[in-house]
């Protein structure tokens, strides 16, 4: 796929007629729901560096406060929403953090903004895009709160996008740093809190005496009775065998000191003889203090209109000078879009369309508990969400439930145009949710997607980046897996999936073909029948068992905005399938990578914890494996390898370049990737060839 031109990319531009703005006759409006934007911090990107004809960049921070209607029908669907304190004018307010990375001269950028949806409070887009360093504050890893931006190699620059990074969390750990929001919570008619159930699933990869009642120390929920008897805490060691109930006198609400003495603290949870490593524990319980947490979506949305179409005069830094949005969200942030699109939260006060494009990227067939009263935005399982069915986003039936439903039905039914991609990596589909986007709930039948959307797989990658130089260690969880992490790089892709969308957004050319495993083909099978392939192959630590997603009867009323039974009660298993693999364990469905098609080892979608943080028969969670070849034939029957060695495939450096060449010119061409980048896909194959031919690979 060819790169766009600086000419094509600011050709929409010269269409594009500014709105008015403060220096523009005086006309009439209703006030946004933006209500002001106050700077804290602005400063050049890189120290003024020219990015082609956008020129420099700046970072602008600060917070943007908002005010919206509850009664309004296009907020009708956030849950809570009415019961949330008013001000006198009866409307809602919050406030988020905001930063805008744009042109200095706005009107120098391409006329887009992508819509950084942040993960977990850390900005991912220009990581993602341009392969810059991610700051991550608090946990293992401790940064300053306002690091420099990071450009990498500067393709959003380049293109001359504005990114805007949004808060829309209000539950985030309180660490410096993080973009996040503020709230008020929902309260009962008298004022008094509102108390409900909430389940939660808690493990460590050491082993620990007491543990946080939420996820990644995130703000928790407390619990409302510390000696409450209906609490329950259970464990088991896959995600899908049955639970061991712990008795209630065995464990209690607090947290066990730096001196051992018992601490009475309701937002955590305590064992006799500690939590042991790798187990999967589960806890019910009582708790206070509804969240709002729909207005995330209402943040992002109006955020979103705000840019789009705000003039000077409602504080907007790049007014009159962005007409296409596009969001990217990762992981948290791709499930949280597939939510926003089921609710259908993409309409403004005025009737318009906030984003005109979505990239959903490794969120799989999930949703999650974004607009959920006790509901919690980090978590990330689907043995524990309620938020699954319906996956696909054209009208399907689950034929255990007999439930009928489409993720774009709201979309569909008032004739939306926003374009959306779903992306995900081979980690999704062994996790067992991915391949429910497109087939049947029971995974016996293709299902073709409707027009707005495409569906690509990236063929033999896991969830994040690829990591390079090999380890088997993640050091932003601080644990280990079984074998070496994978190592491929799906980055092209993403950036060959934002320039397609904005050509189909922008110039009605369509983005090319969804590209995943098949029933239809054979390309999509139960990931049992990989283990006859991976036995063979030495050291591979395959699976014993996949924990299949099942569905959870939750007692839900009928808009999944709250849930009654908890611990869920079990039901039937989904219908997952993964991609076929060749006869040396490499996907043969979906984008294939270079990396894939011409290899110098396996790549995997999944990786078994190492033994040393417990769990040794669950997957590594969203890790995949890179398993290299022997580098000589004598060294492969040696170990006895069934996989011809590096050597045996190619007979130089040279050779095995010019087929990663070939390679990337040709998926290219398909358009899965931009030209730009092929020379960079040949200088990290060349650096790889020389890892592993020097004696530190296979």
């Amino acid at each position: 796929m060819e790169s766009l031109s600086q000419r094509e990319r600011l050709g929409m531009r010269e269409k594009f007629v500014p709105r008015p703005t403060s220096d523009s006759p005086k006309h009439e409006r209703k006030q946004m729901p933006v209500t002001g934007f106050k700077i804290t911090l602005r400063r050049p990107v890189n120290n003024g560096r020219e990015f082609g004809d956008a020129g420099a960049y700046e970072e602008i921070k600060g917070v943007v406060k908002f005010a919206i209607d509850p009664e309004h029908p296009a907020n009708e669907r956030i849950t809570d929403l009415k019961l949330a304190p008013r001000n006198s004018k009866g409307l809602v307010e919050f406030e988020s953090d905001l930063a805008i990375v744009a042109p200095v001269d706005p009107s120098h950028g391409n006329g887009r903004m992508l819509l950084d949806v942040v993960n977990r409070g850390n900005r991912v887009s220009v990581p993602m895009f341009n392969l810059g360093s991610r700051p991550l504050f608090g946990g293992v890893h401790s940064e300053e709160p306002n690091p420099e931006i990071d450009p990498g190699n500067g393709f959003l620059m380049r293109h001359g996008y504005a990114v805007i990074s949004c808060g829309w969390q209000n539950d985030l750990p309180p660490f410096e740093g993080l973009i996040g929001m503020r709230s008020q919570d929902a309260a009962n008619p008298d004022g008094s809190p509102i108390t409900g159930r909430i389940w939660s699933q808690l493990q460590r990869g050491v082993d620990v005496p007491s543990m946080m009642l939420s996820d990644r120390d995130h703000r928790p929920y407390s619990a409302v009775d510390m000696n409450e008897p209906g609490a329950v805490l259970t464990v088991r060691d896959m995600p899908d065998l049955p639970p061991e109930t712990i008795d209630r006198g065995r464990w209690r609400f607090g947290r066990i000191d730096d001196s051992g003495e018992y601490v009475a603290d309701p937002d955590y949870i305590s064992l006799d003889g500690g939590f042991e490593k790798g187990r999967l524990y589960q806890v019910a319980y009582t708790t206070t203090g509804a969240r709002v947490l729909g207005l995330g979506f209402a943040a992002l949305r109006d955020c979103t209109s705000w840019v789009k179409h705000g003039g000077l005069e409602d504080d907007n830094p790049l007014a009159g000078n962005i007409e296409h949005a596009f969001s990217y969200g990762i992981s948290q942030t791709g499930r949280m879009m597939r939510t926003f699109i089921y609710d259908d939260l993409n309409q403004d006060e005025e009737g318009r369309e906030a984003l005109d494009g979505i990239i959903s990227n490794v969120a799989g067939g999930m949703r999650g508990e974004f607009n959920q009263r006790f509901g919690q935005n980090s978590k990330d399982r689907n043995n524990m969400m309620v938020h699954m069915f319906p996956f696909t986003d054209e009208p399907e039936v689950d034929p255990e439930t007999e439930e009928t439903g489409a993720l774009l039905s709201r979309f569909e039914a008032r004739g939306s145009n926003t374009r959306v991609f779903f992306t995900n990596s081979s980690a999704e589909y062994h996790r067992g949710d991915a391949s429910l986007l497109h087939t049947n709930p029971d995974g016996t039948r293709d299902v073709e997607h409707g027009e707005n959307v495409r569906i690509y797989h990236f063929g033999g990658t896991q969830h994040g980046l690829g990591v390079w130089p090999p380890t088997n260690r993640n050091d932003m969880i601080g644990e280990a897996g079984q074998n070496s992490l994978n190592e491929i790089d799906y980055s092209p892709a993403l950036r060959g999936a934002l320039v397609n969308l904005d050509r189909w957004v922008t110039e009605s050319v369509a983005a090319p073909p969804s590209k995943h495993p098949r029933l239809d083909d054979g390309s999509a099978v139960p990931p049992a029948e990989l283990a006859p392939v991976f036995d063979r192959i030495p050291g591979a630590h395959v699976p014993d068992r996949y924990a299949l997603p099942r569905r959870l009867d939750f007692g839900a009323d009928p808009n999944i905005n709250q849930t009654h039974t908890l611990p869920a009660i079990p039901g039937k298993p989904f219908g997952s399938l993964v991609s076929a693999v060749d006869a040396d364990g490499n996907e043969i469905a979906g984008i294939r990578m270079p990396e894939v098609t011409v290899p110098l080892a396996t790549h995997t979608g999944w990786n078994l914890r190492h033994p040393d943080n417990g769990g040794k028969r669950q997957l590594f969670v969203f890790m995949g494996a890179t398993i290299p070849f022997a580098k000589t034939r004598a060294a492969r029957e040696a170990s006895g390898d069934p996989r011809p060695s590096i050597r045996e495939r190619y007979p130089s450096r040279g050779a095995y370049l010019s087929q990663i060449r070939e390679s990337a010119t040709a998926v290219a061409r398909e358009g899965y990737v931009l030209t730009e980048d092929i020379d960079d896909l040949v200088t990290h194959a060349g650096i790889r060839w020389d890892y592993y031919t020097n004696g530190r690979g296979g």
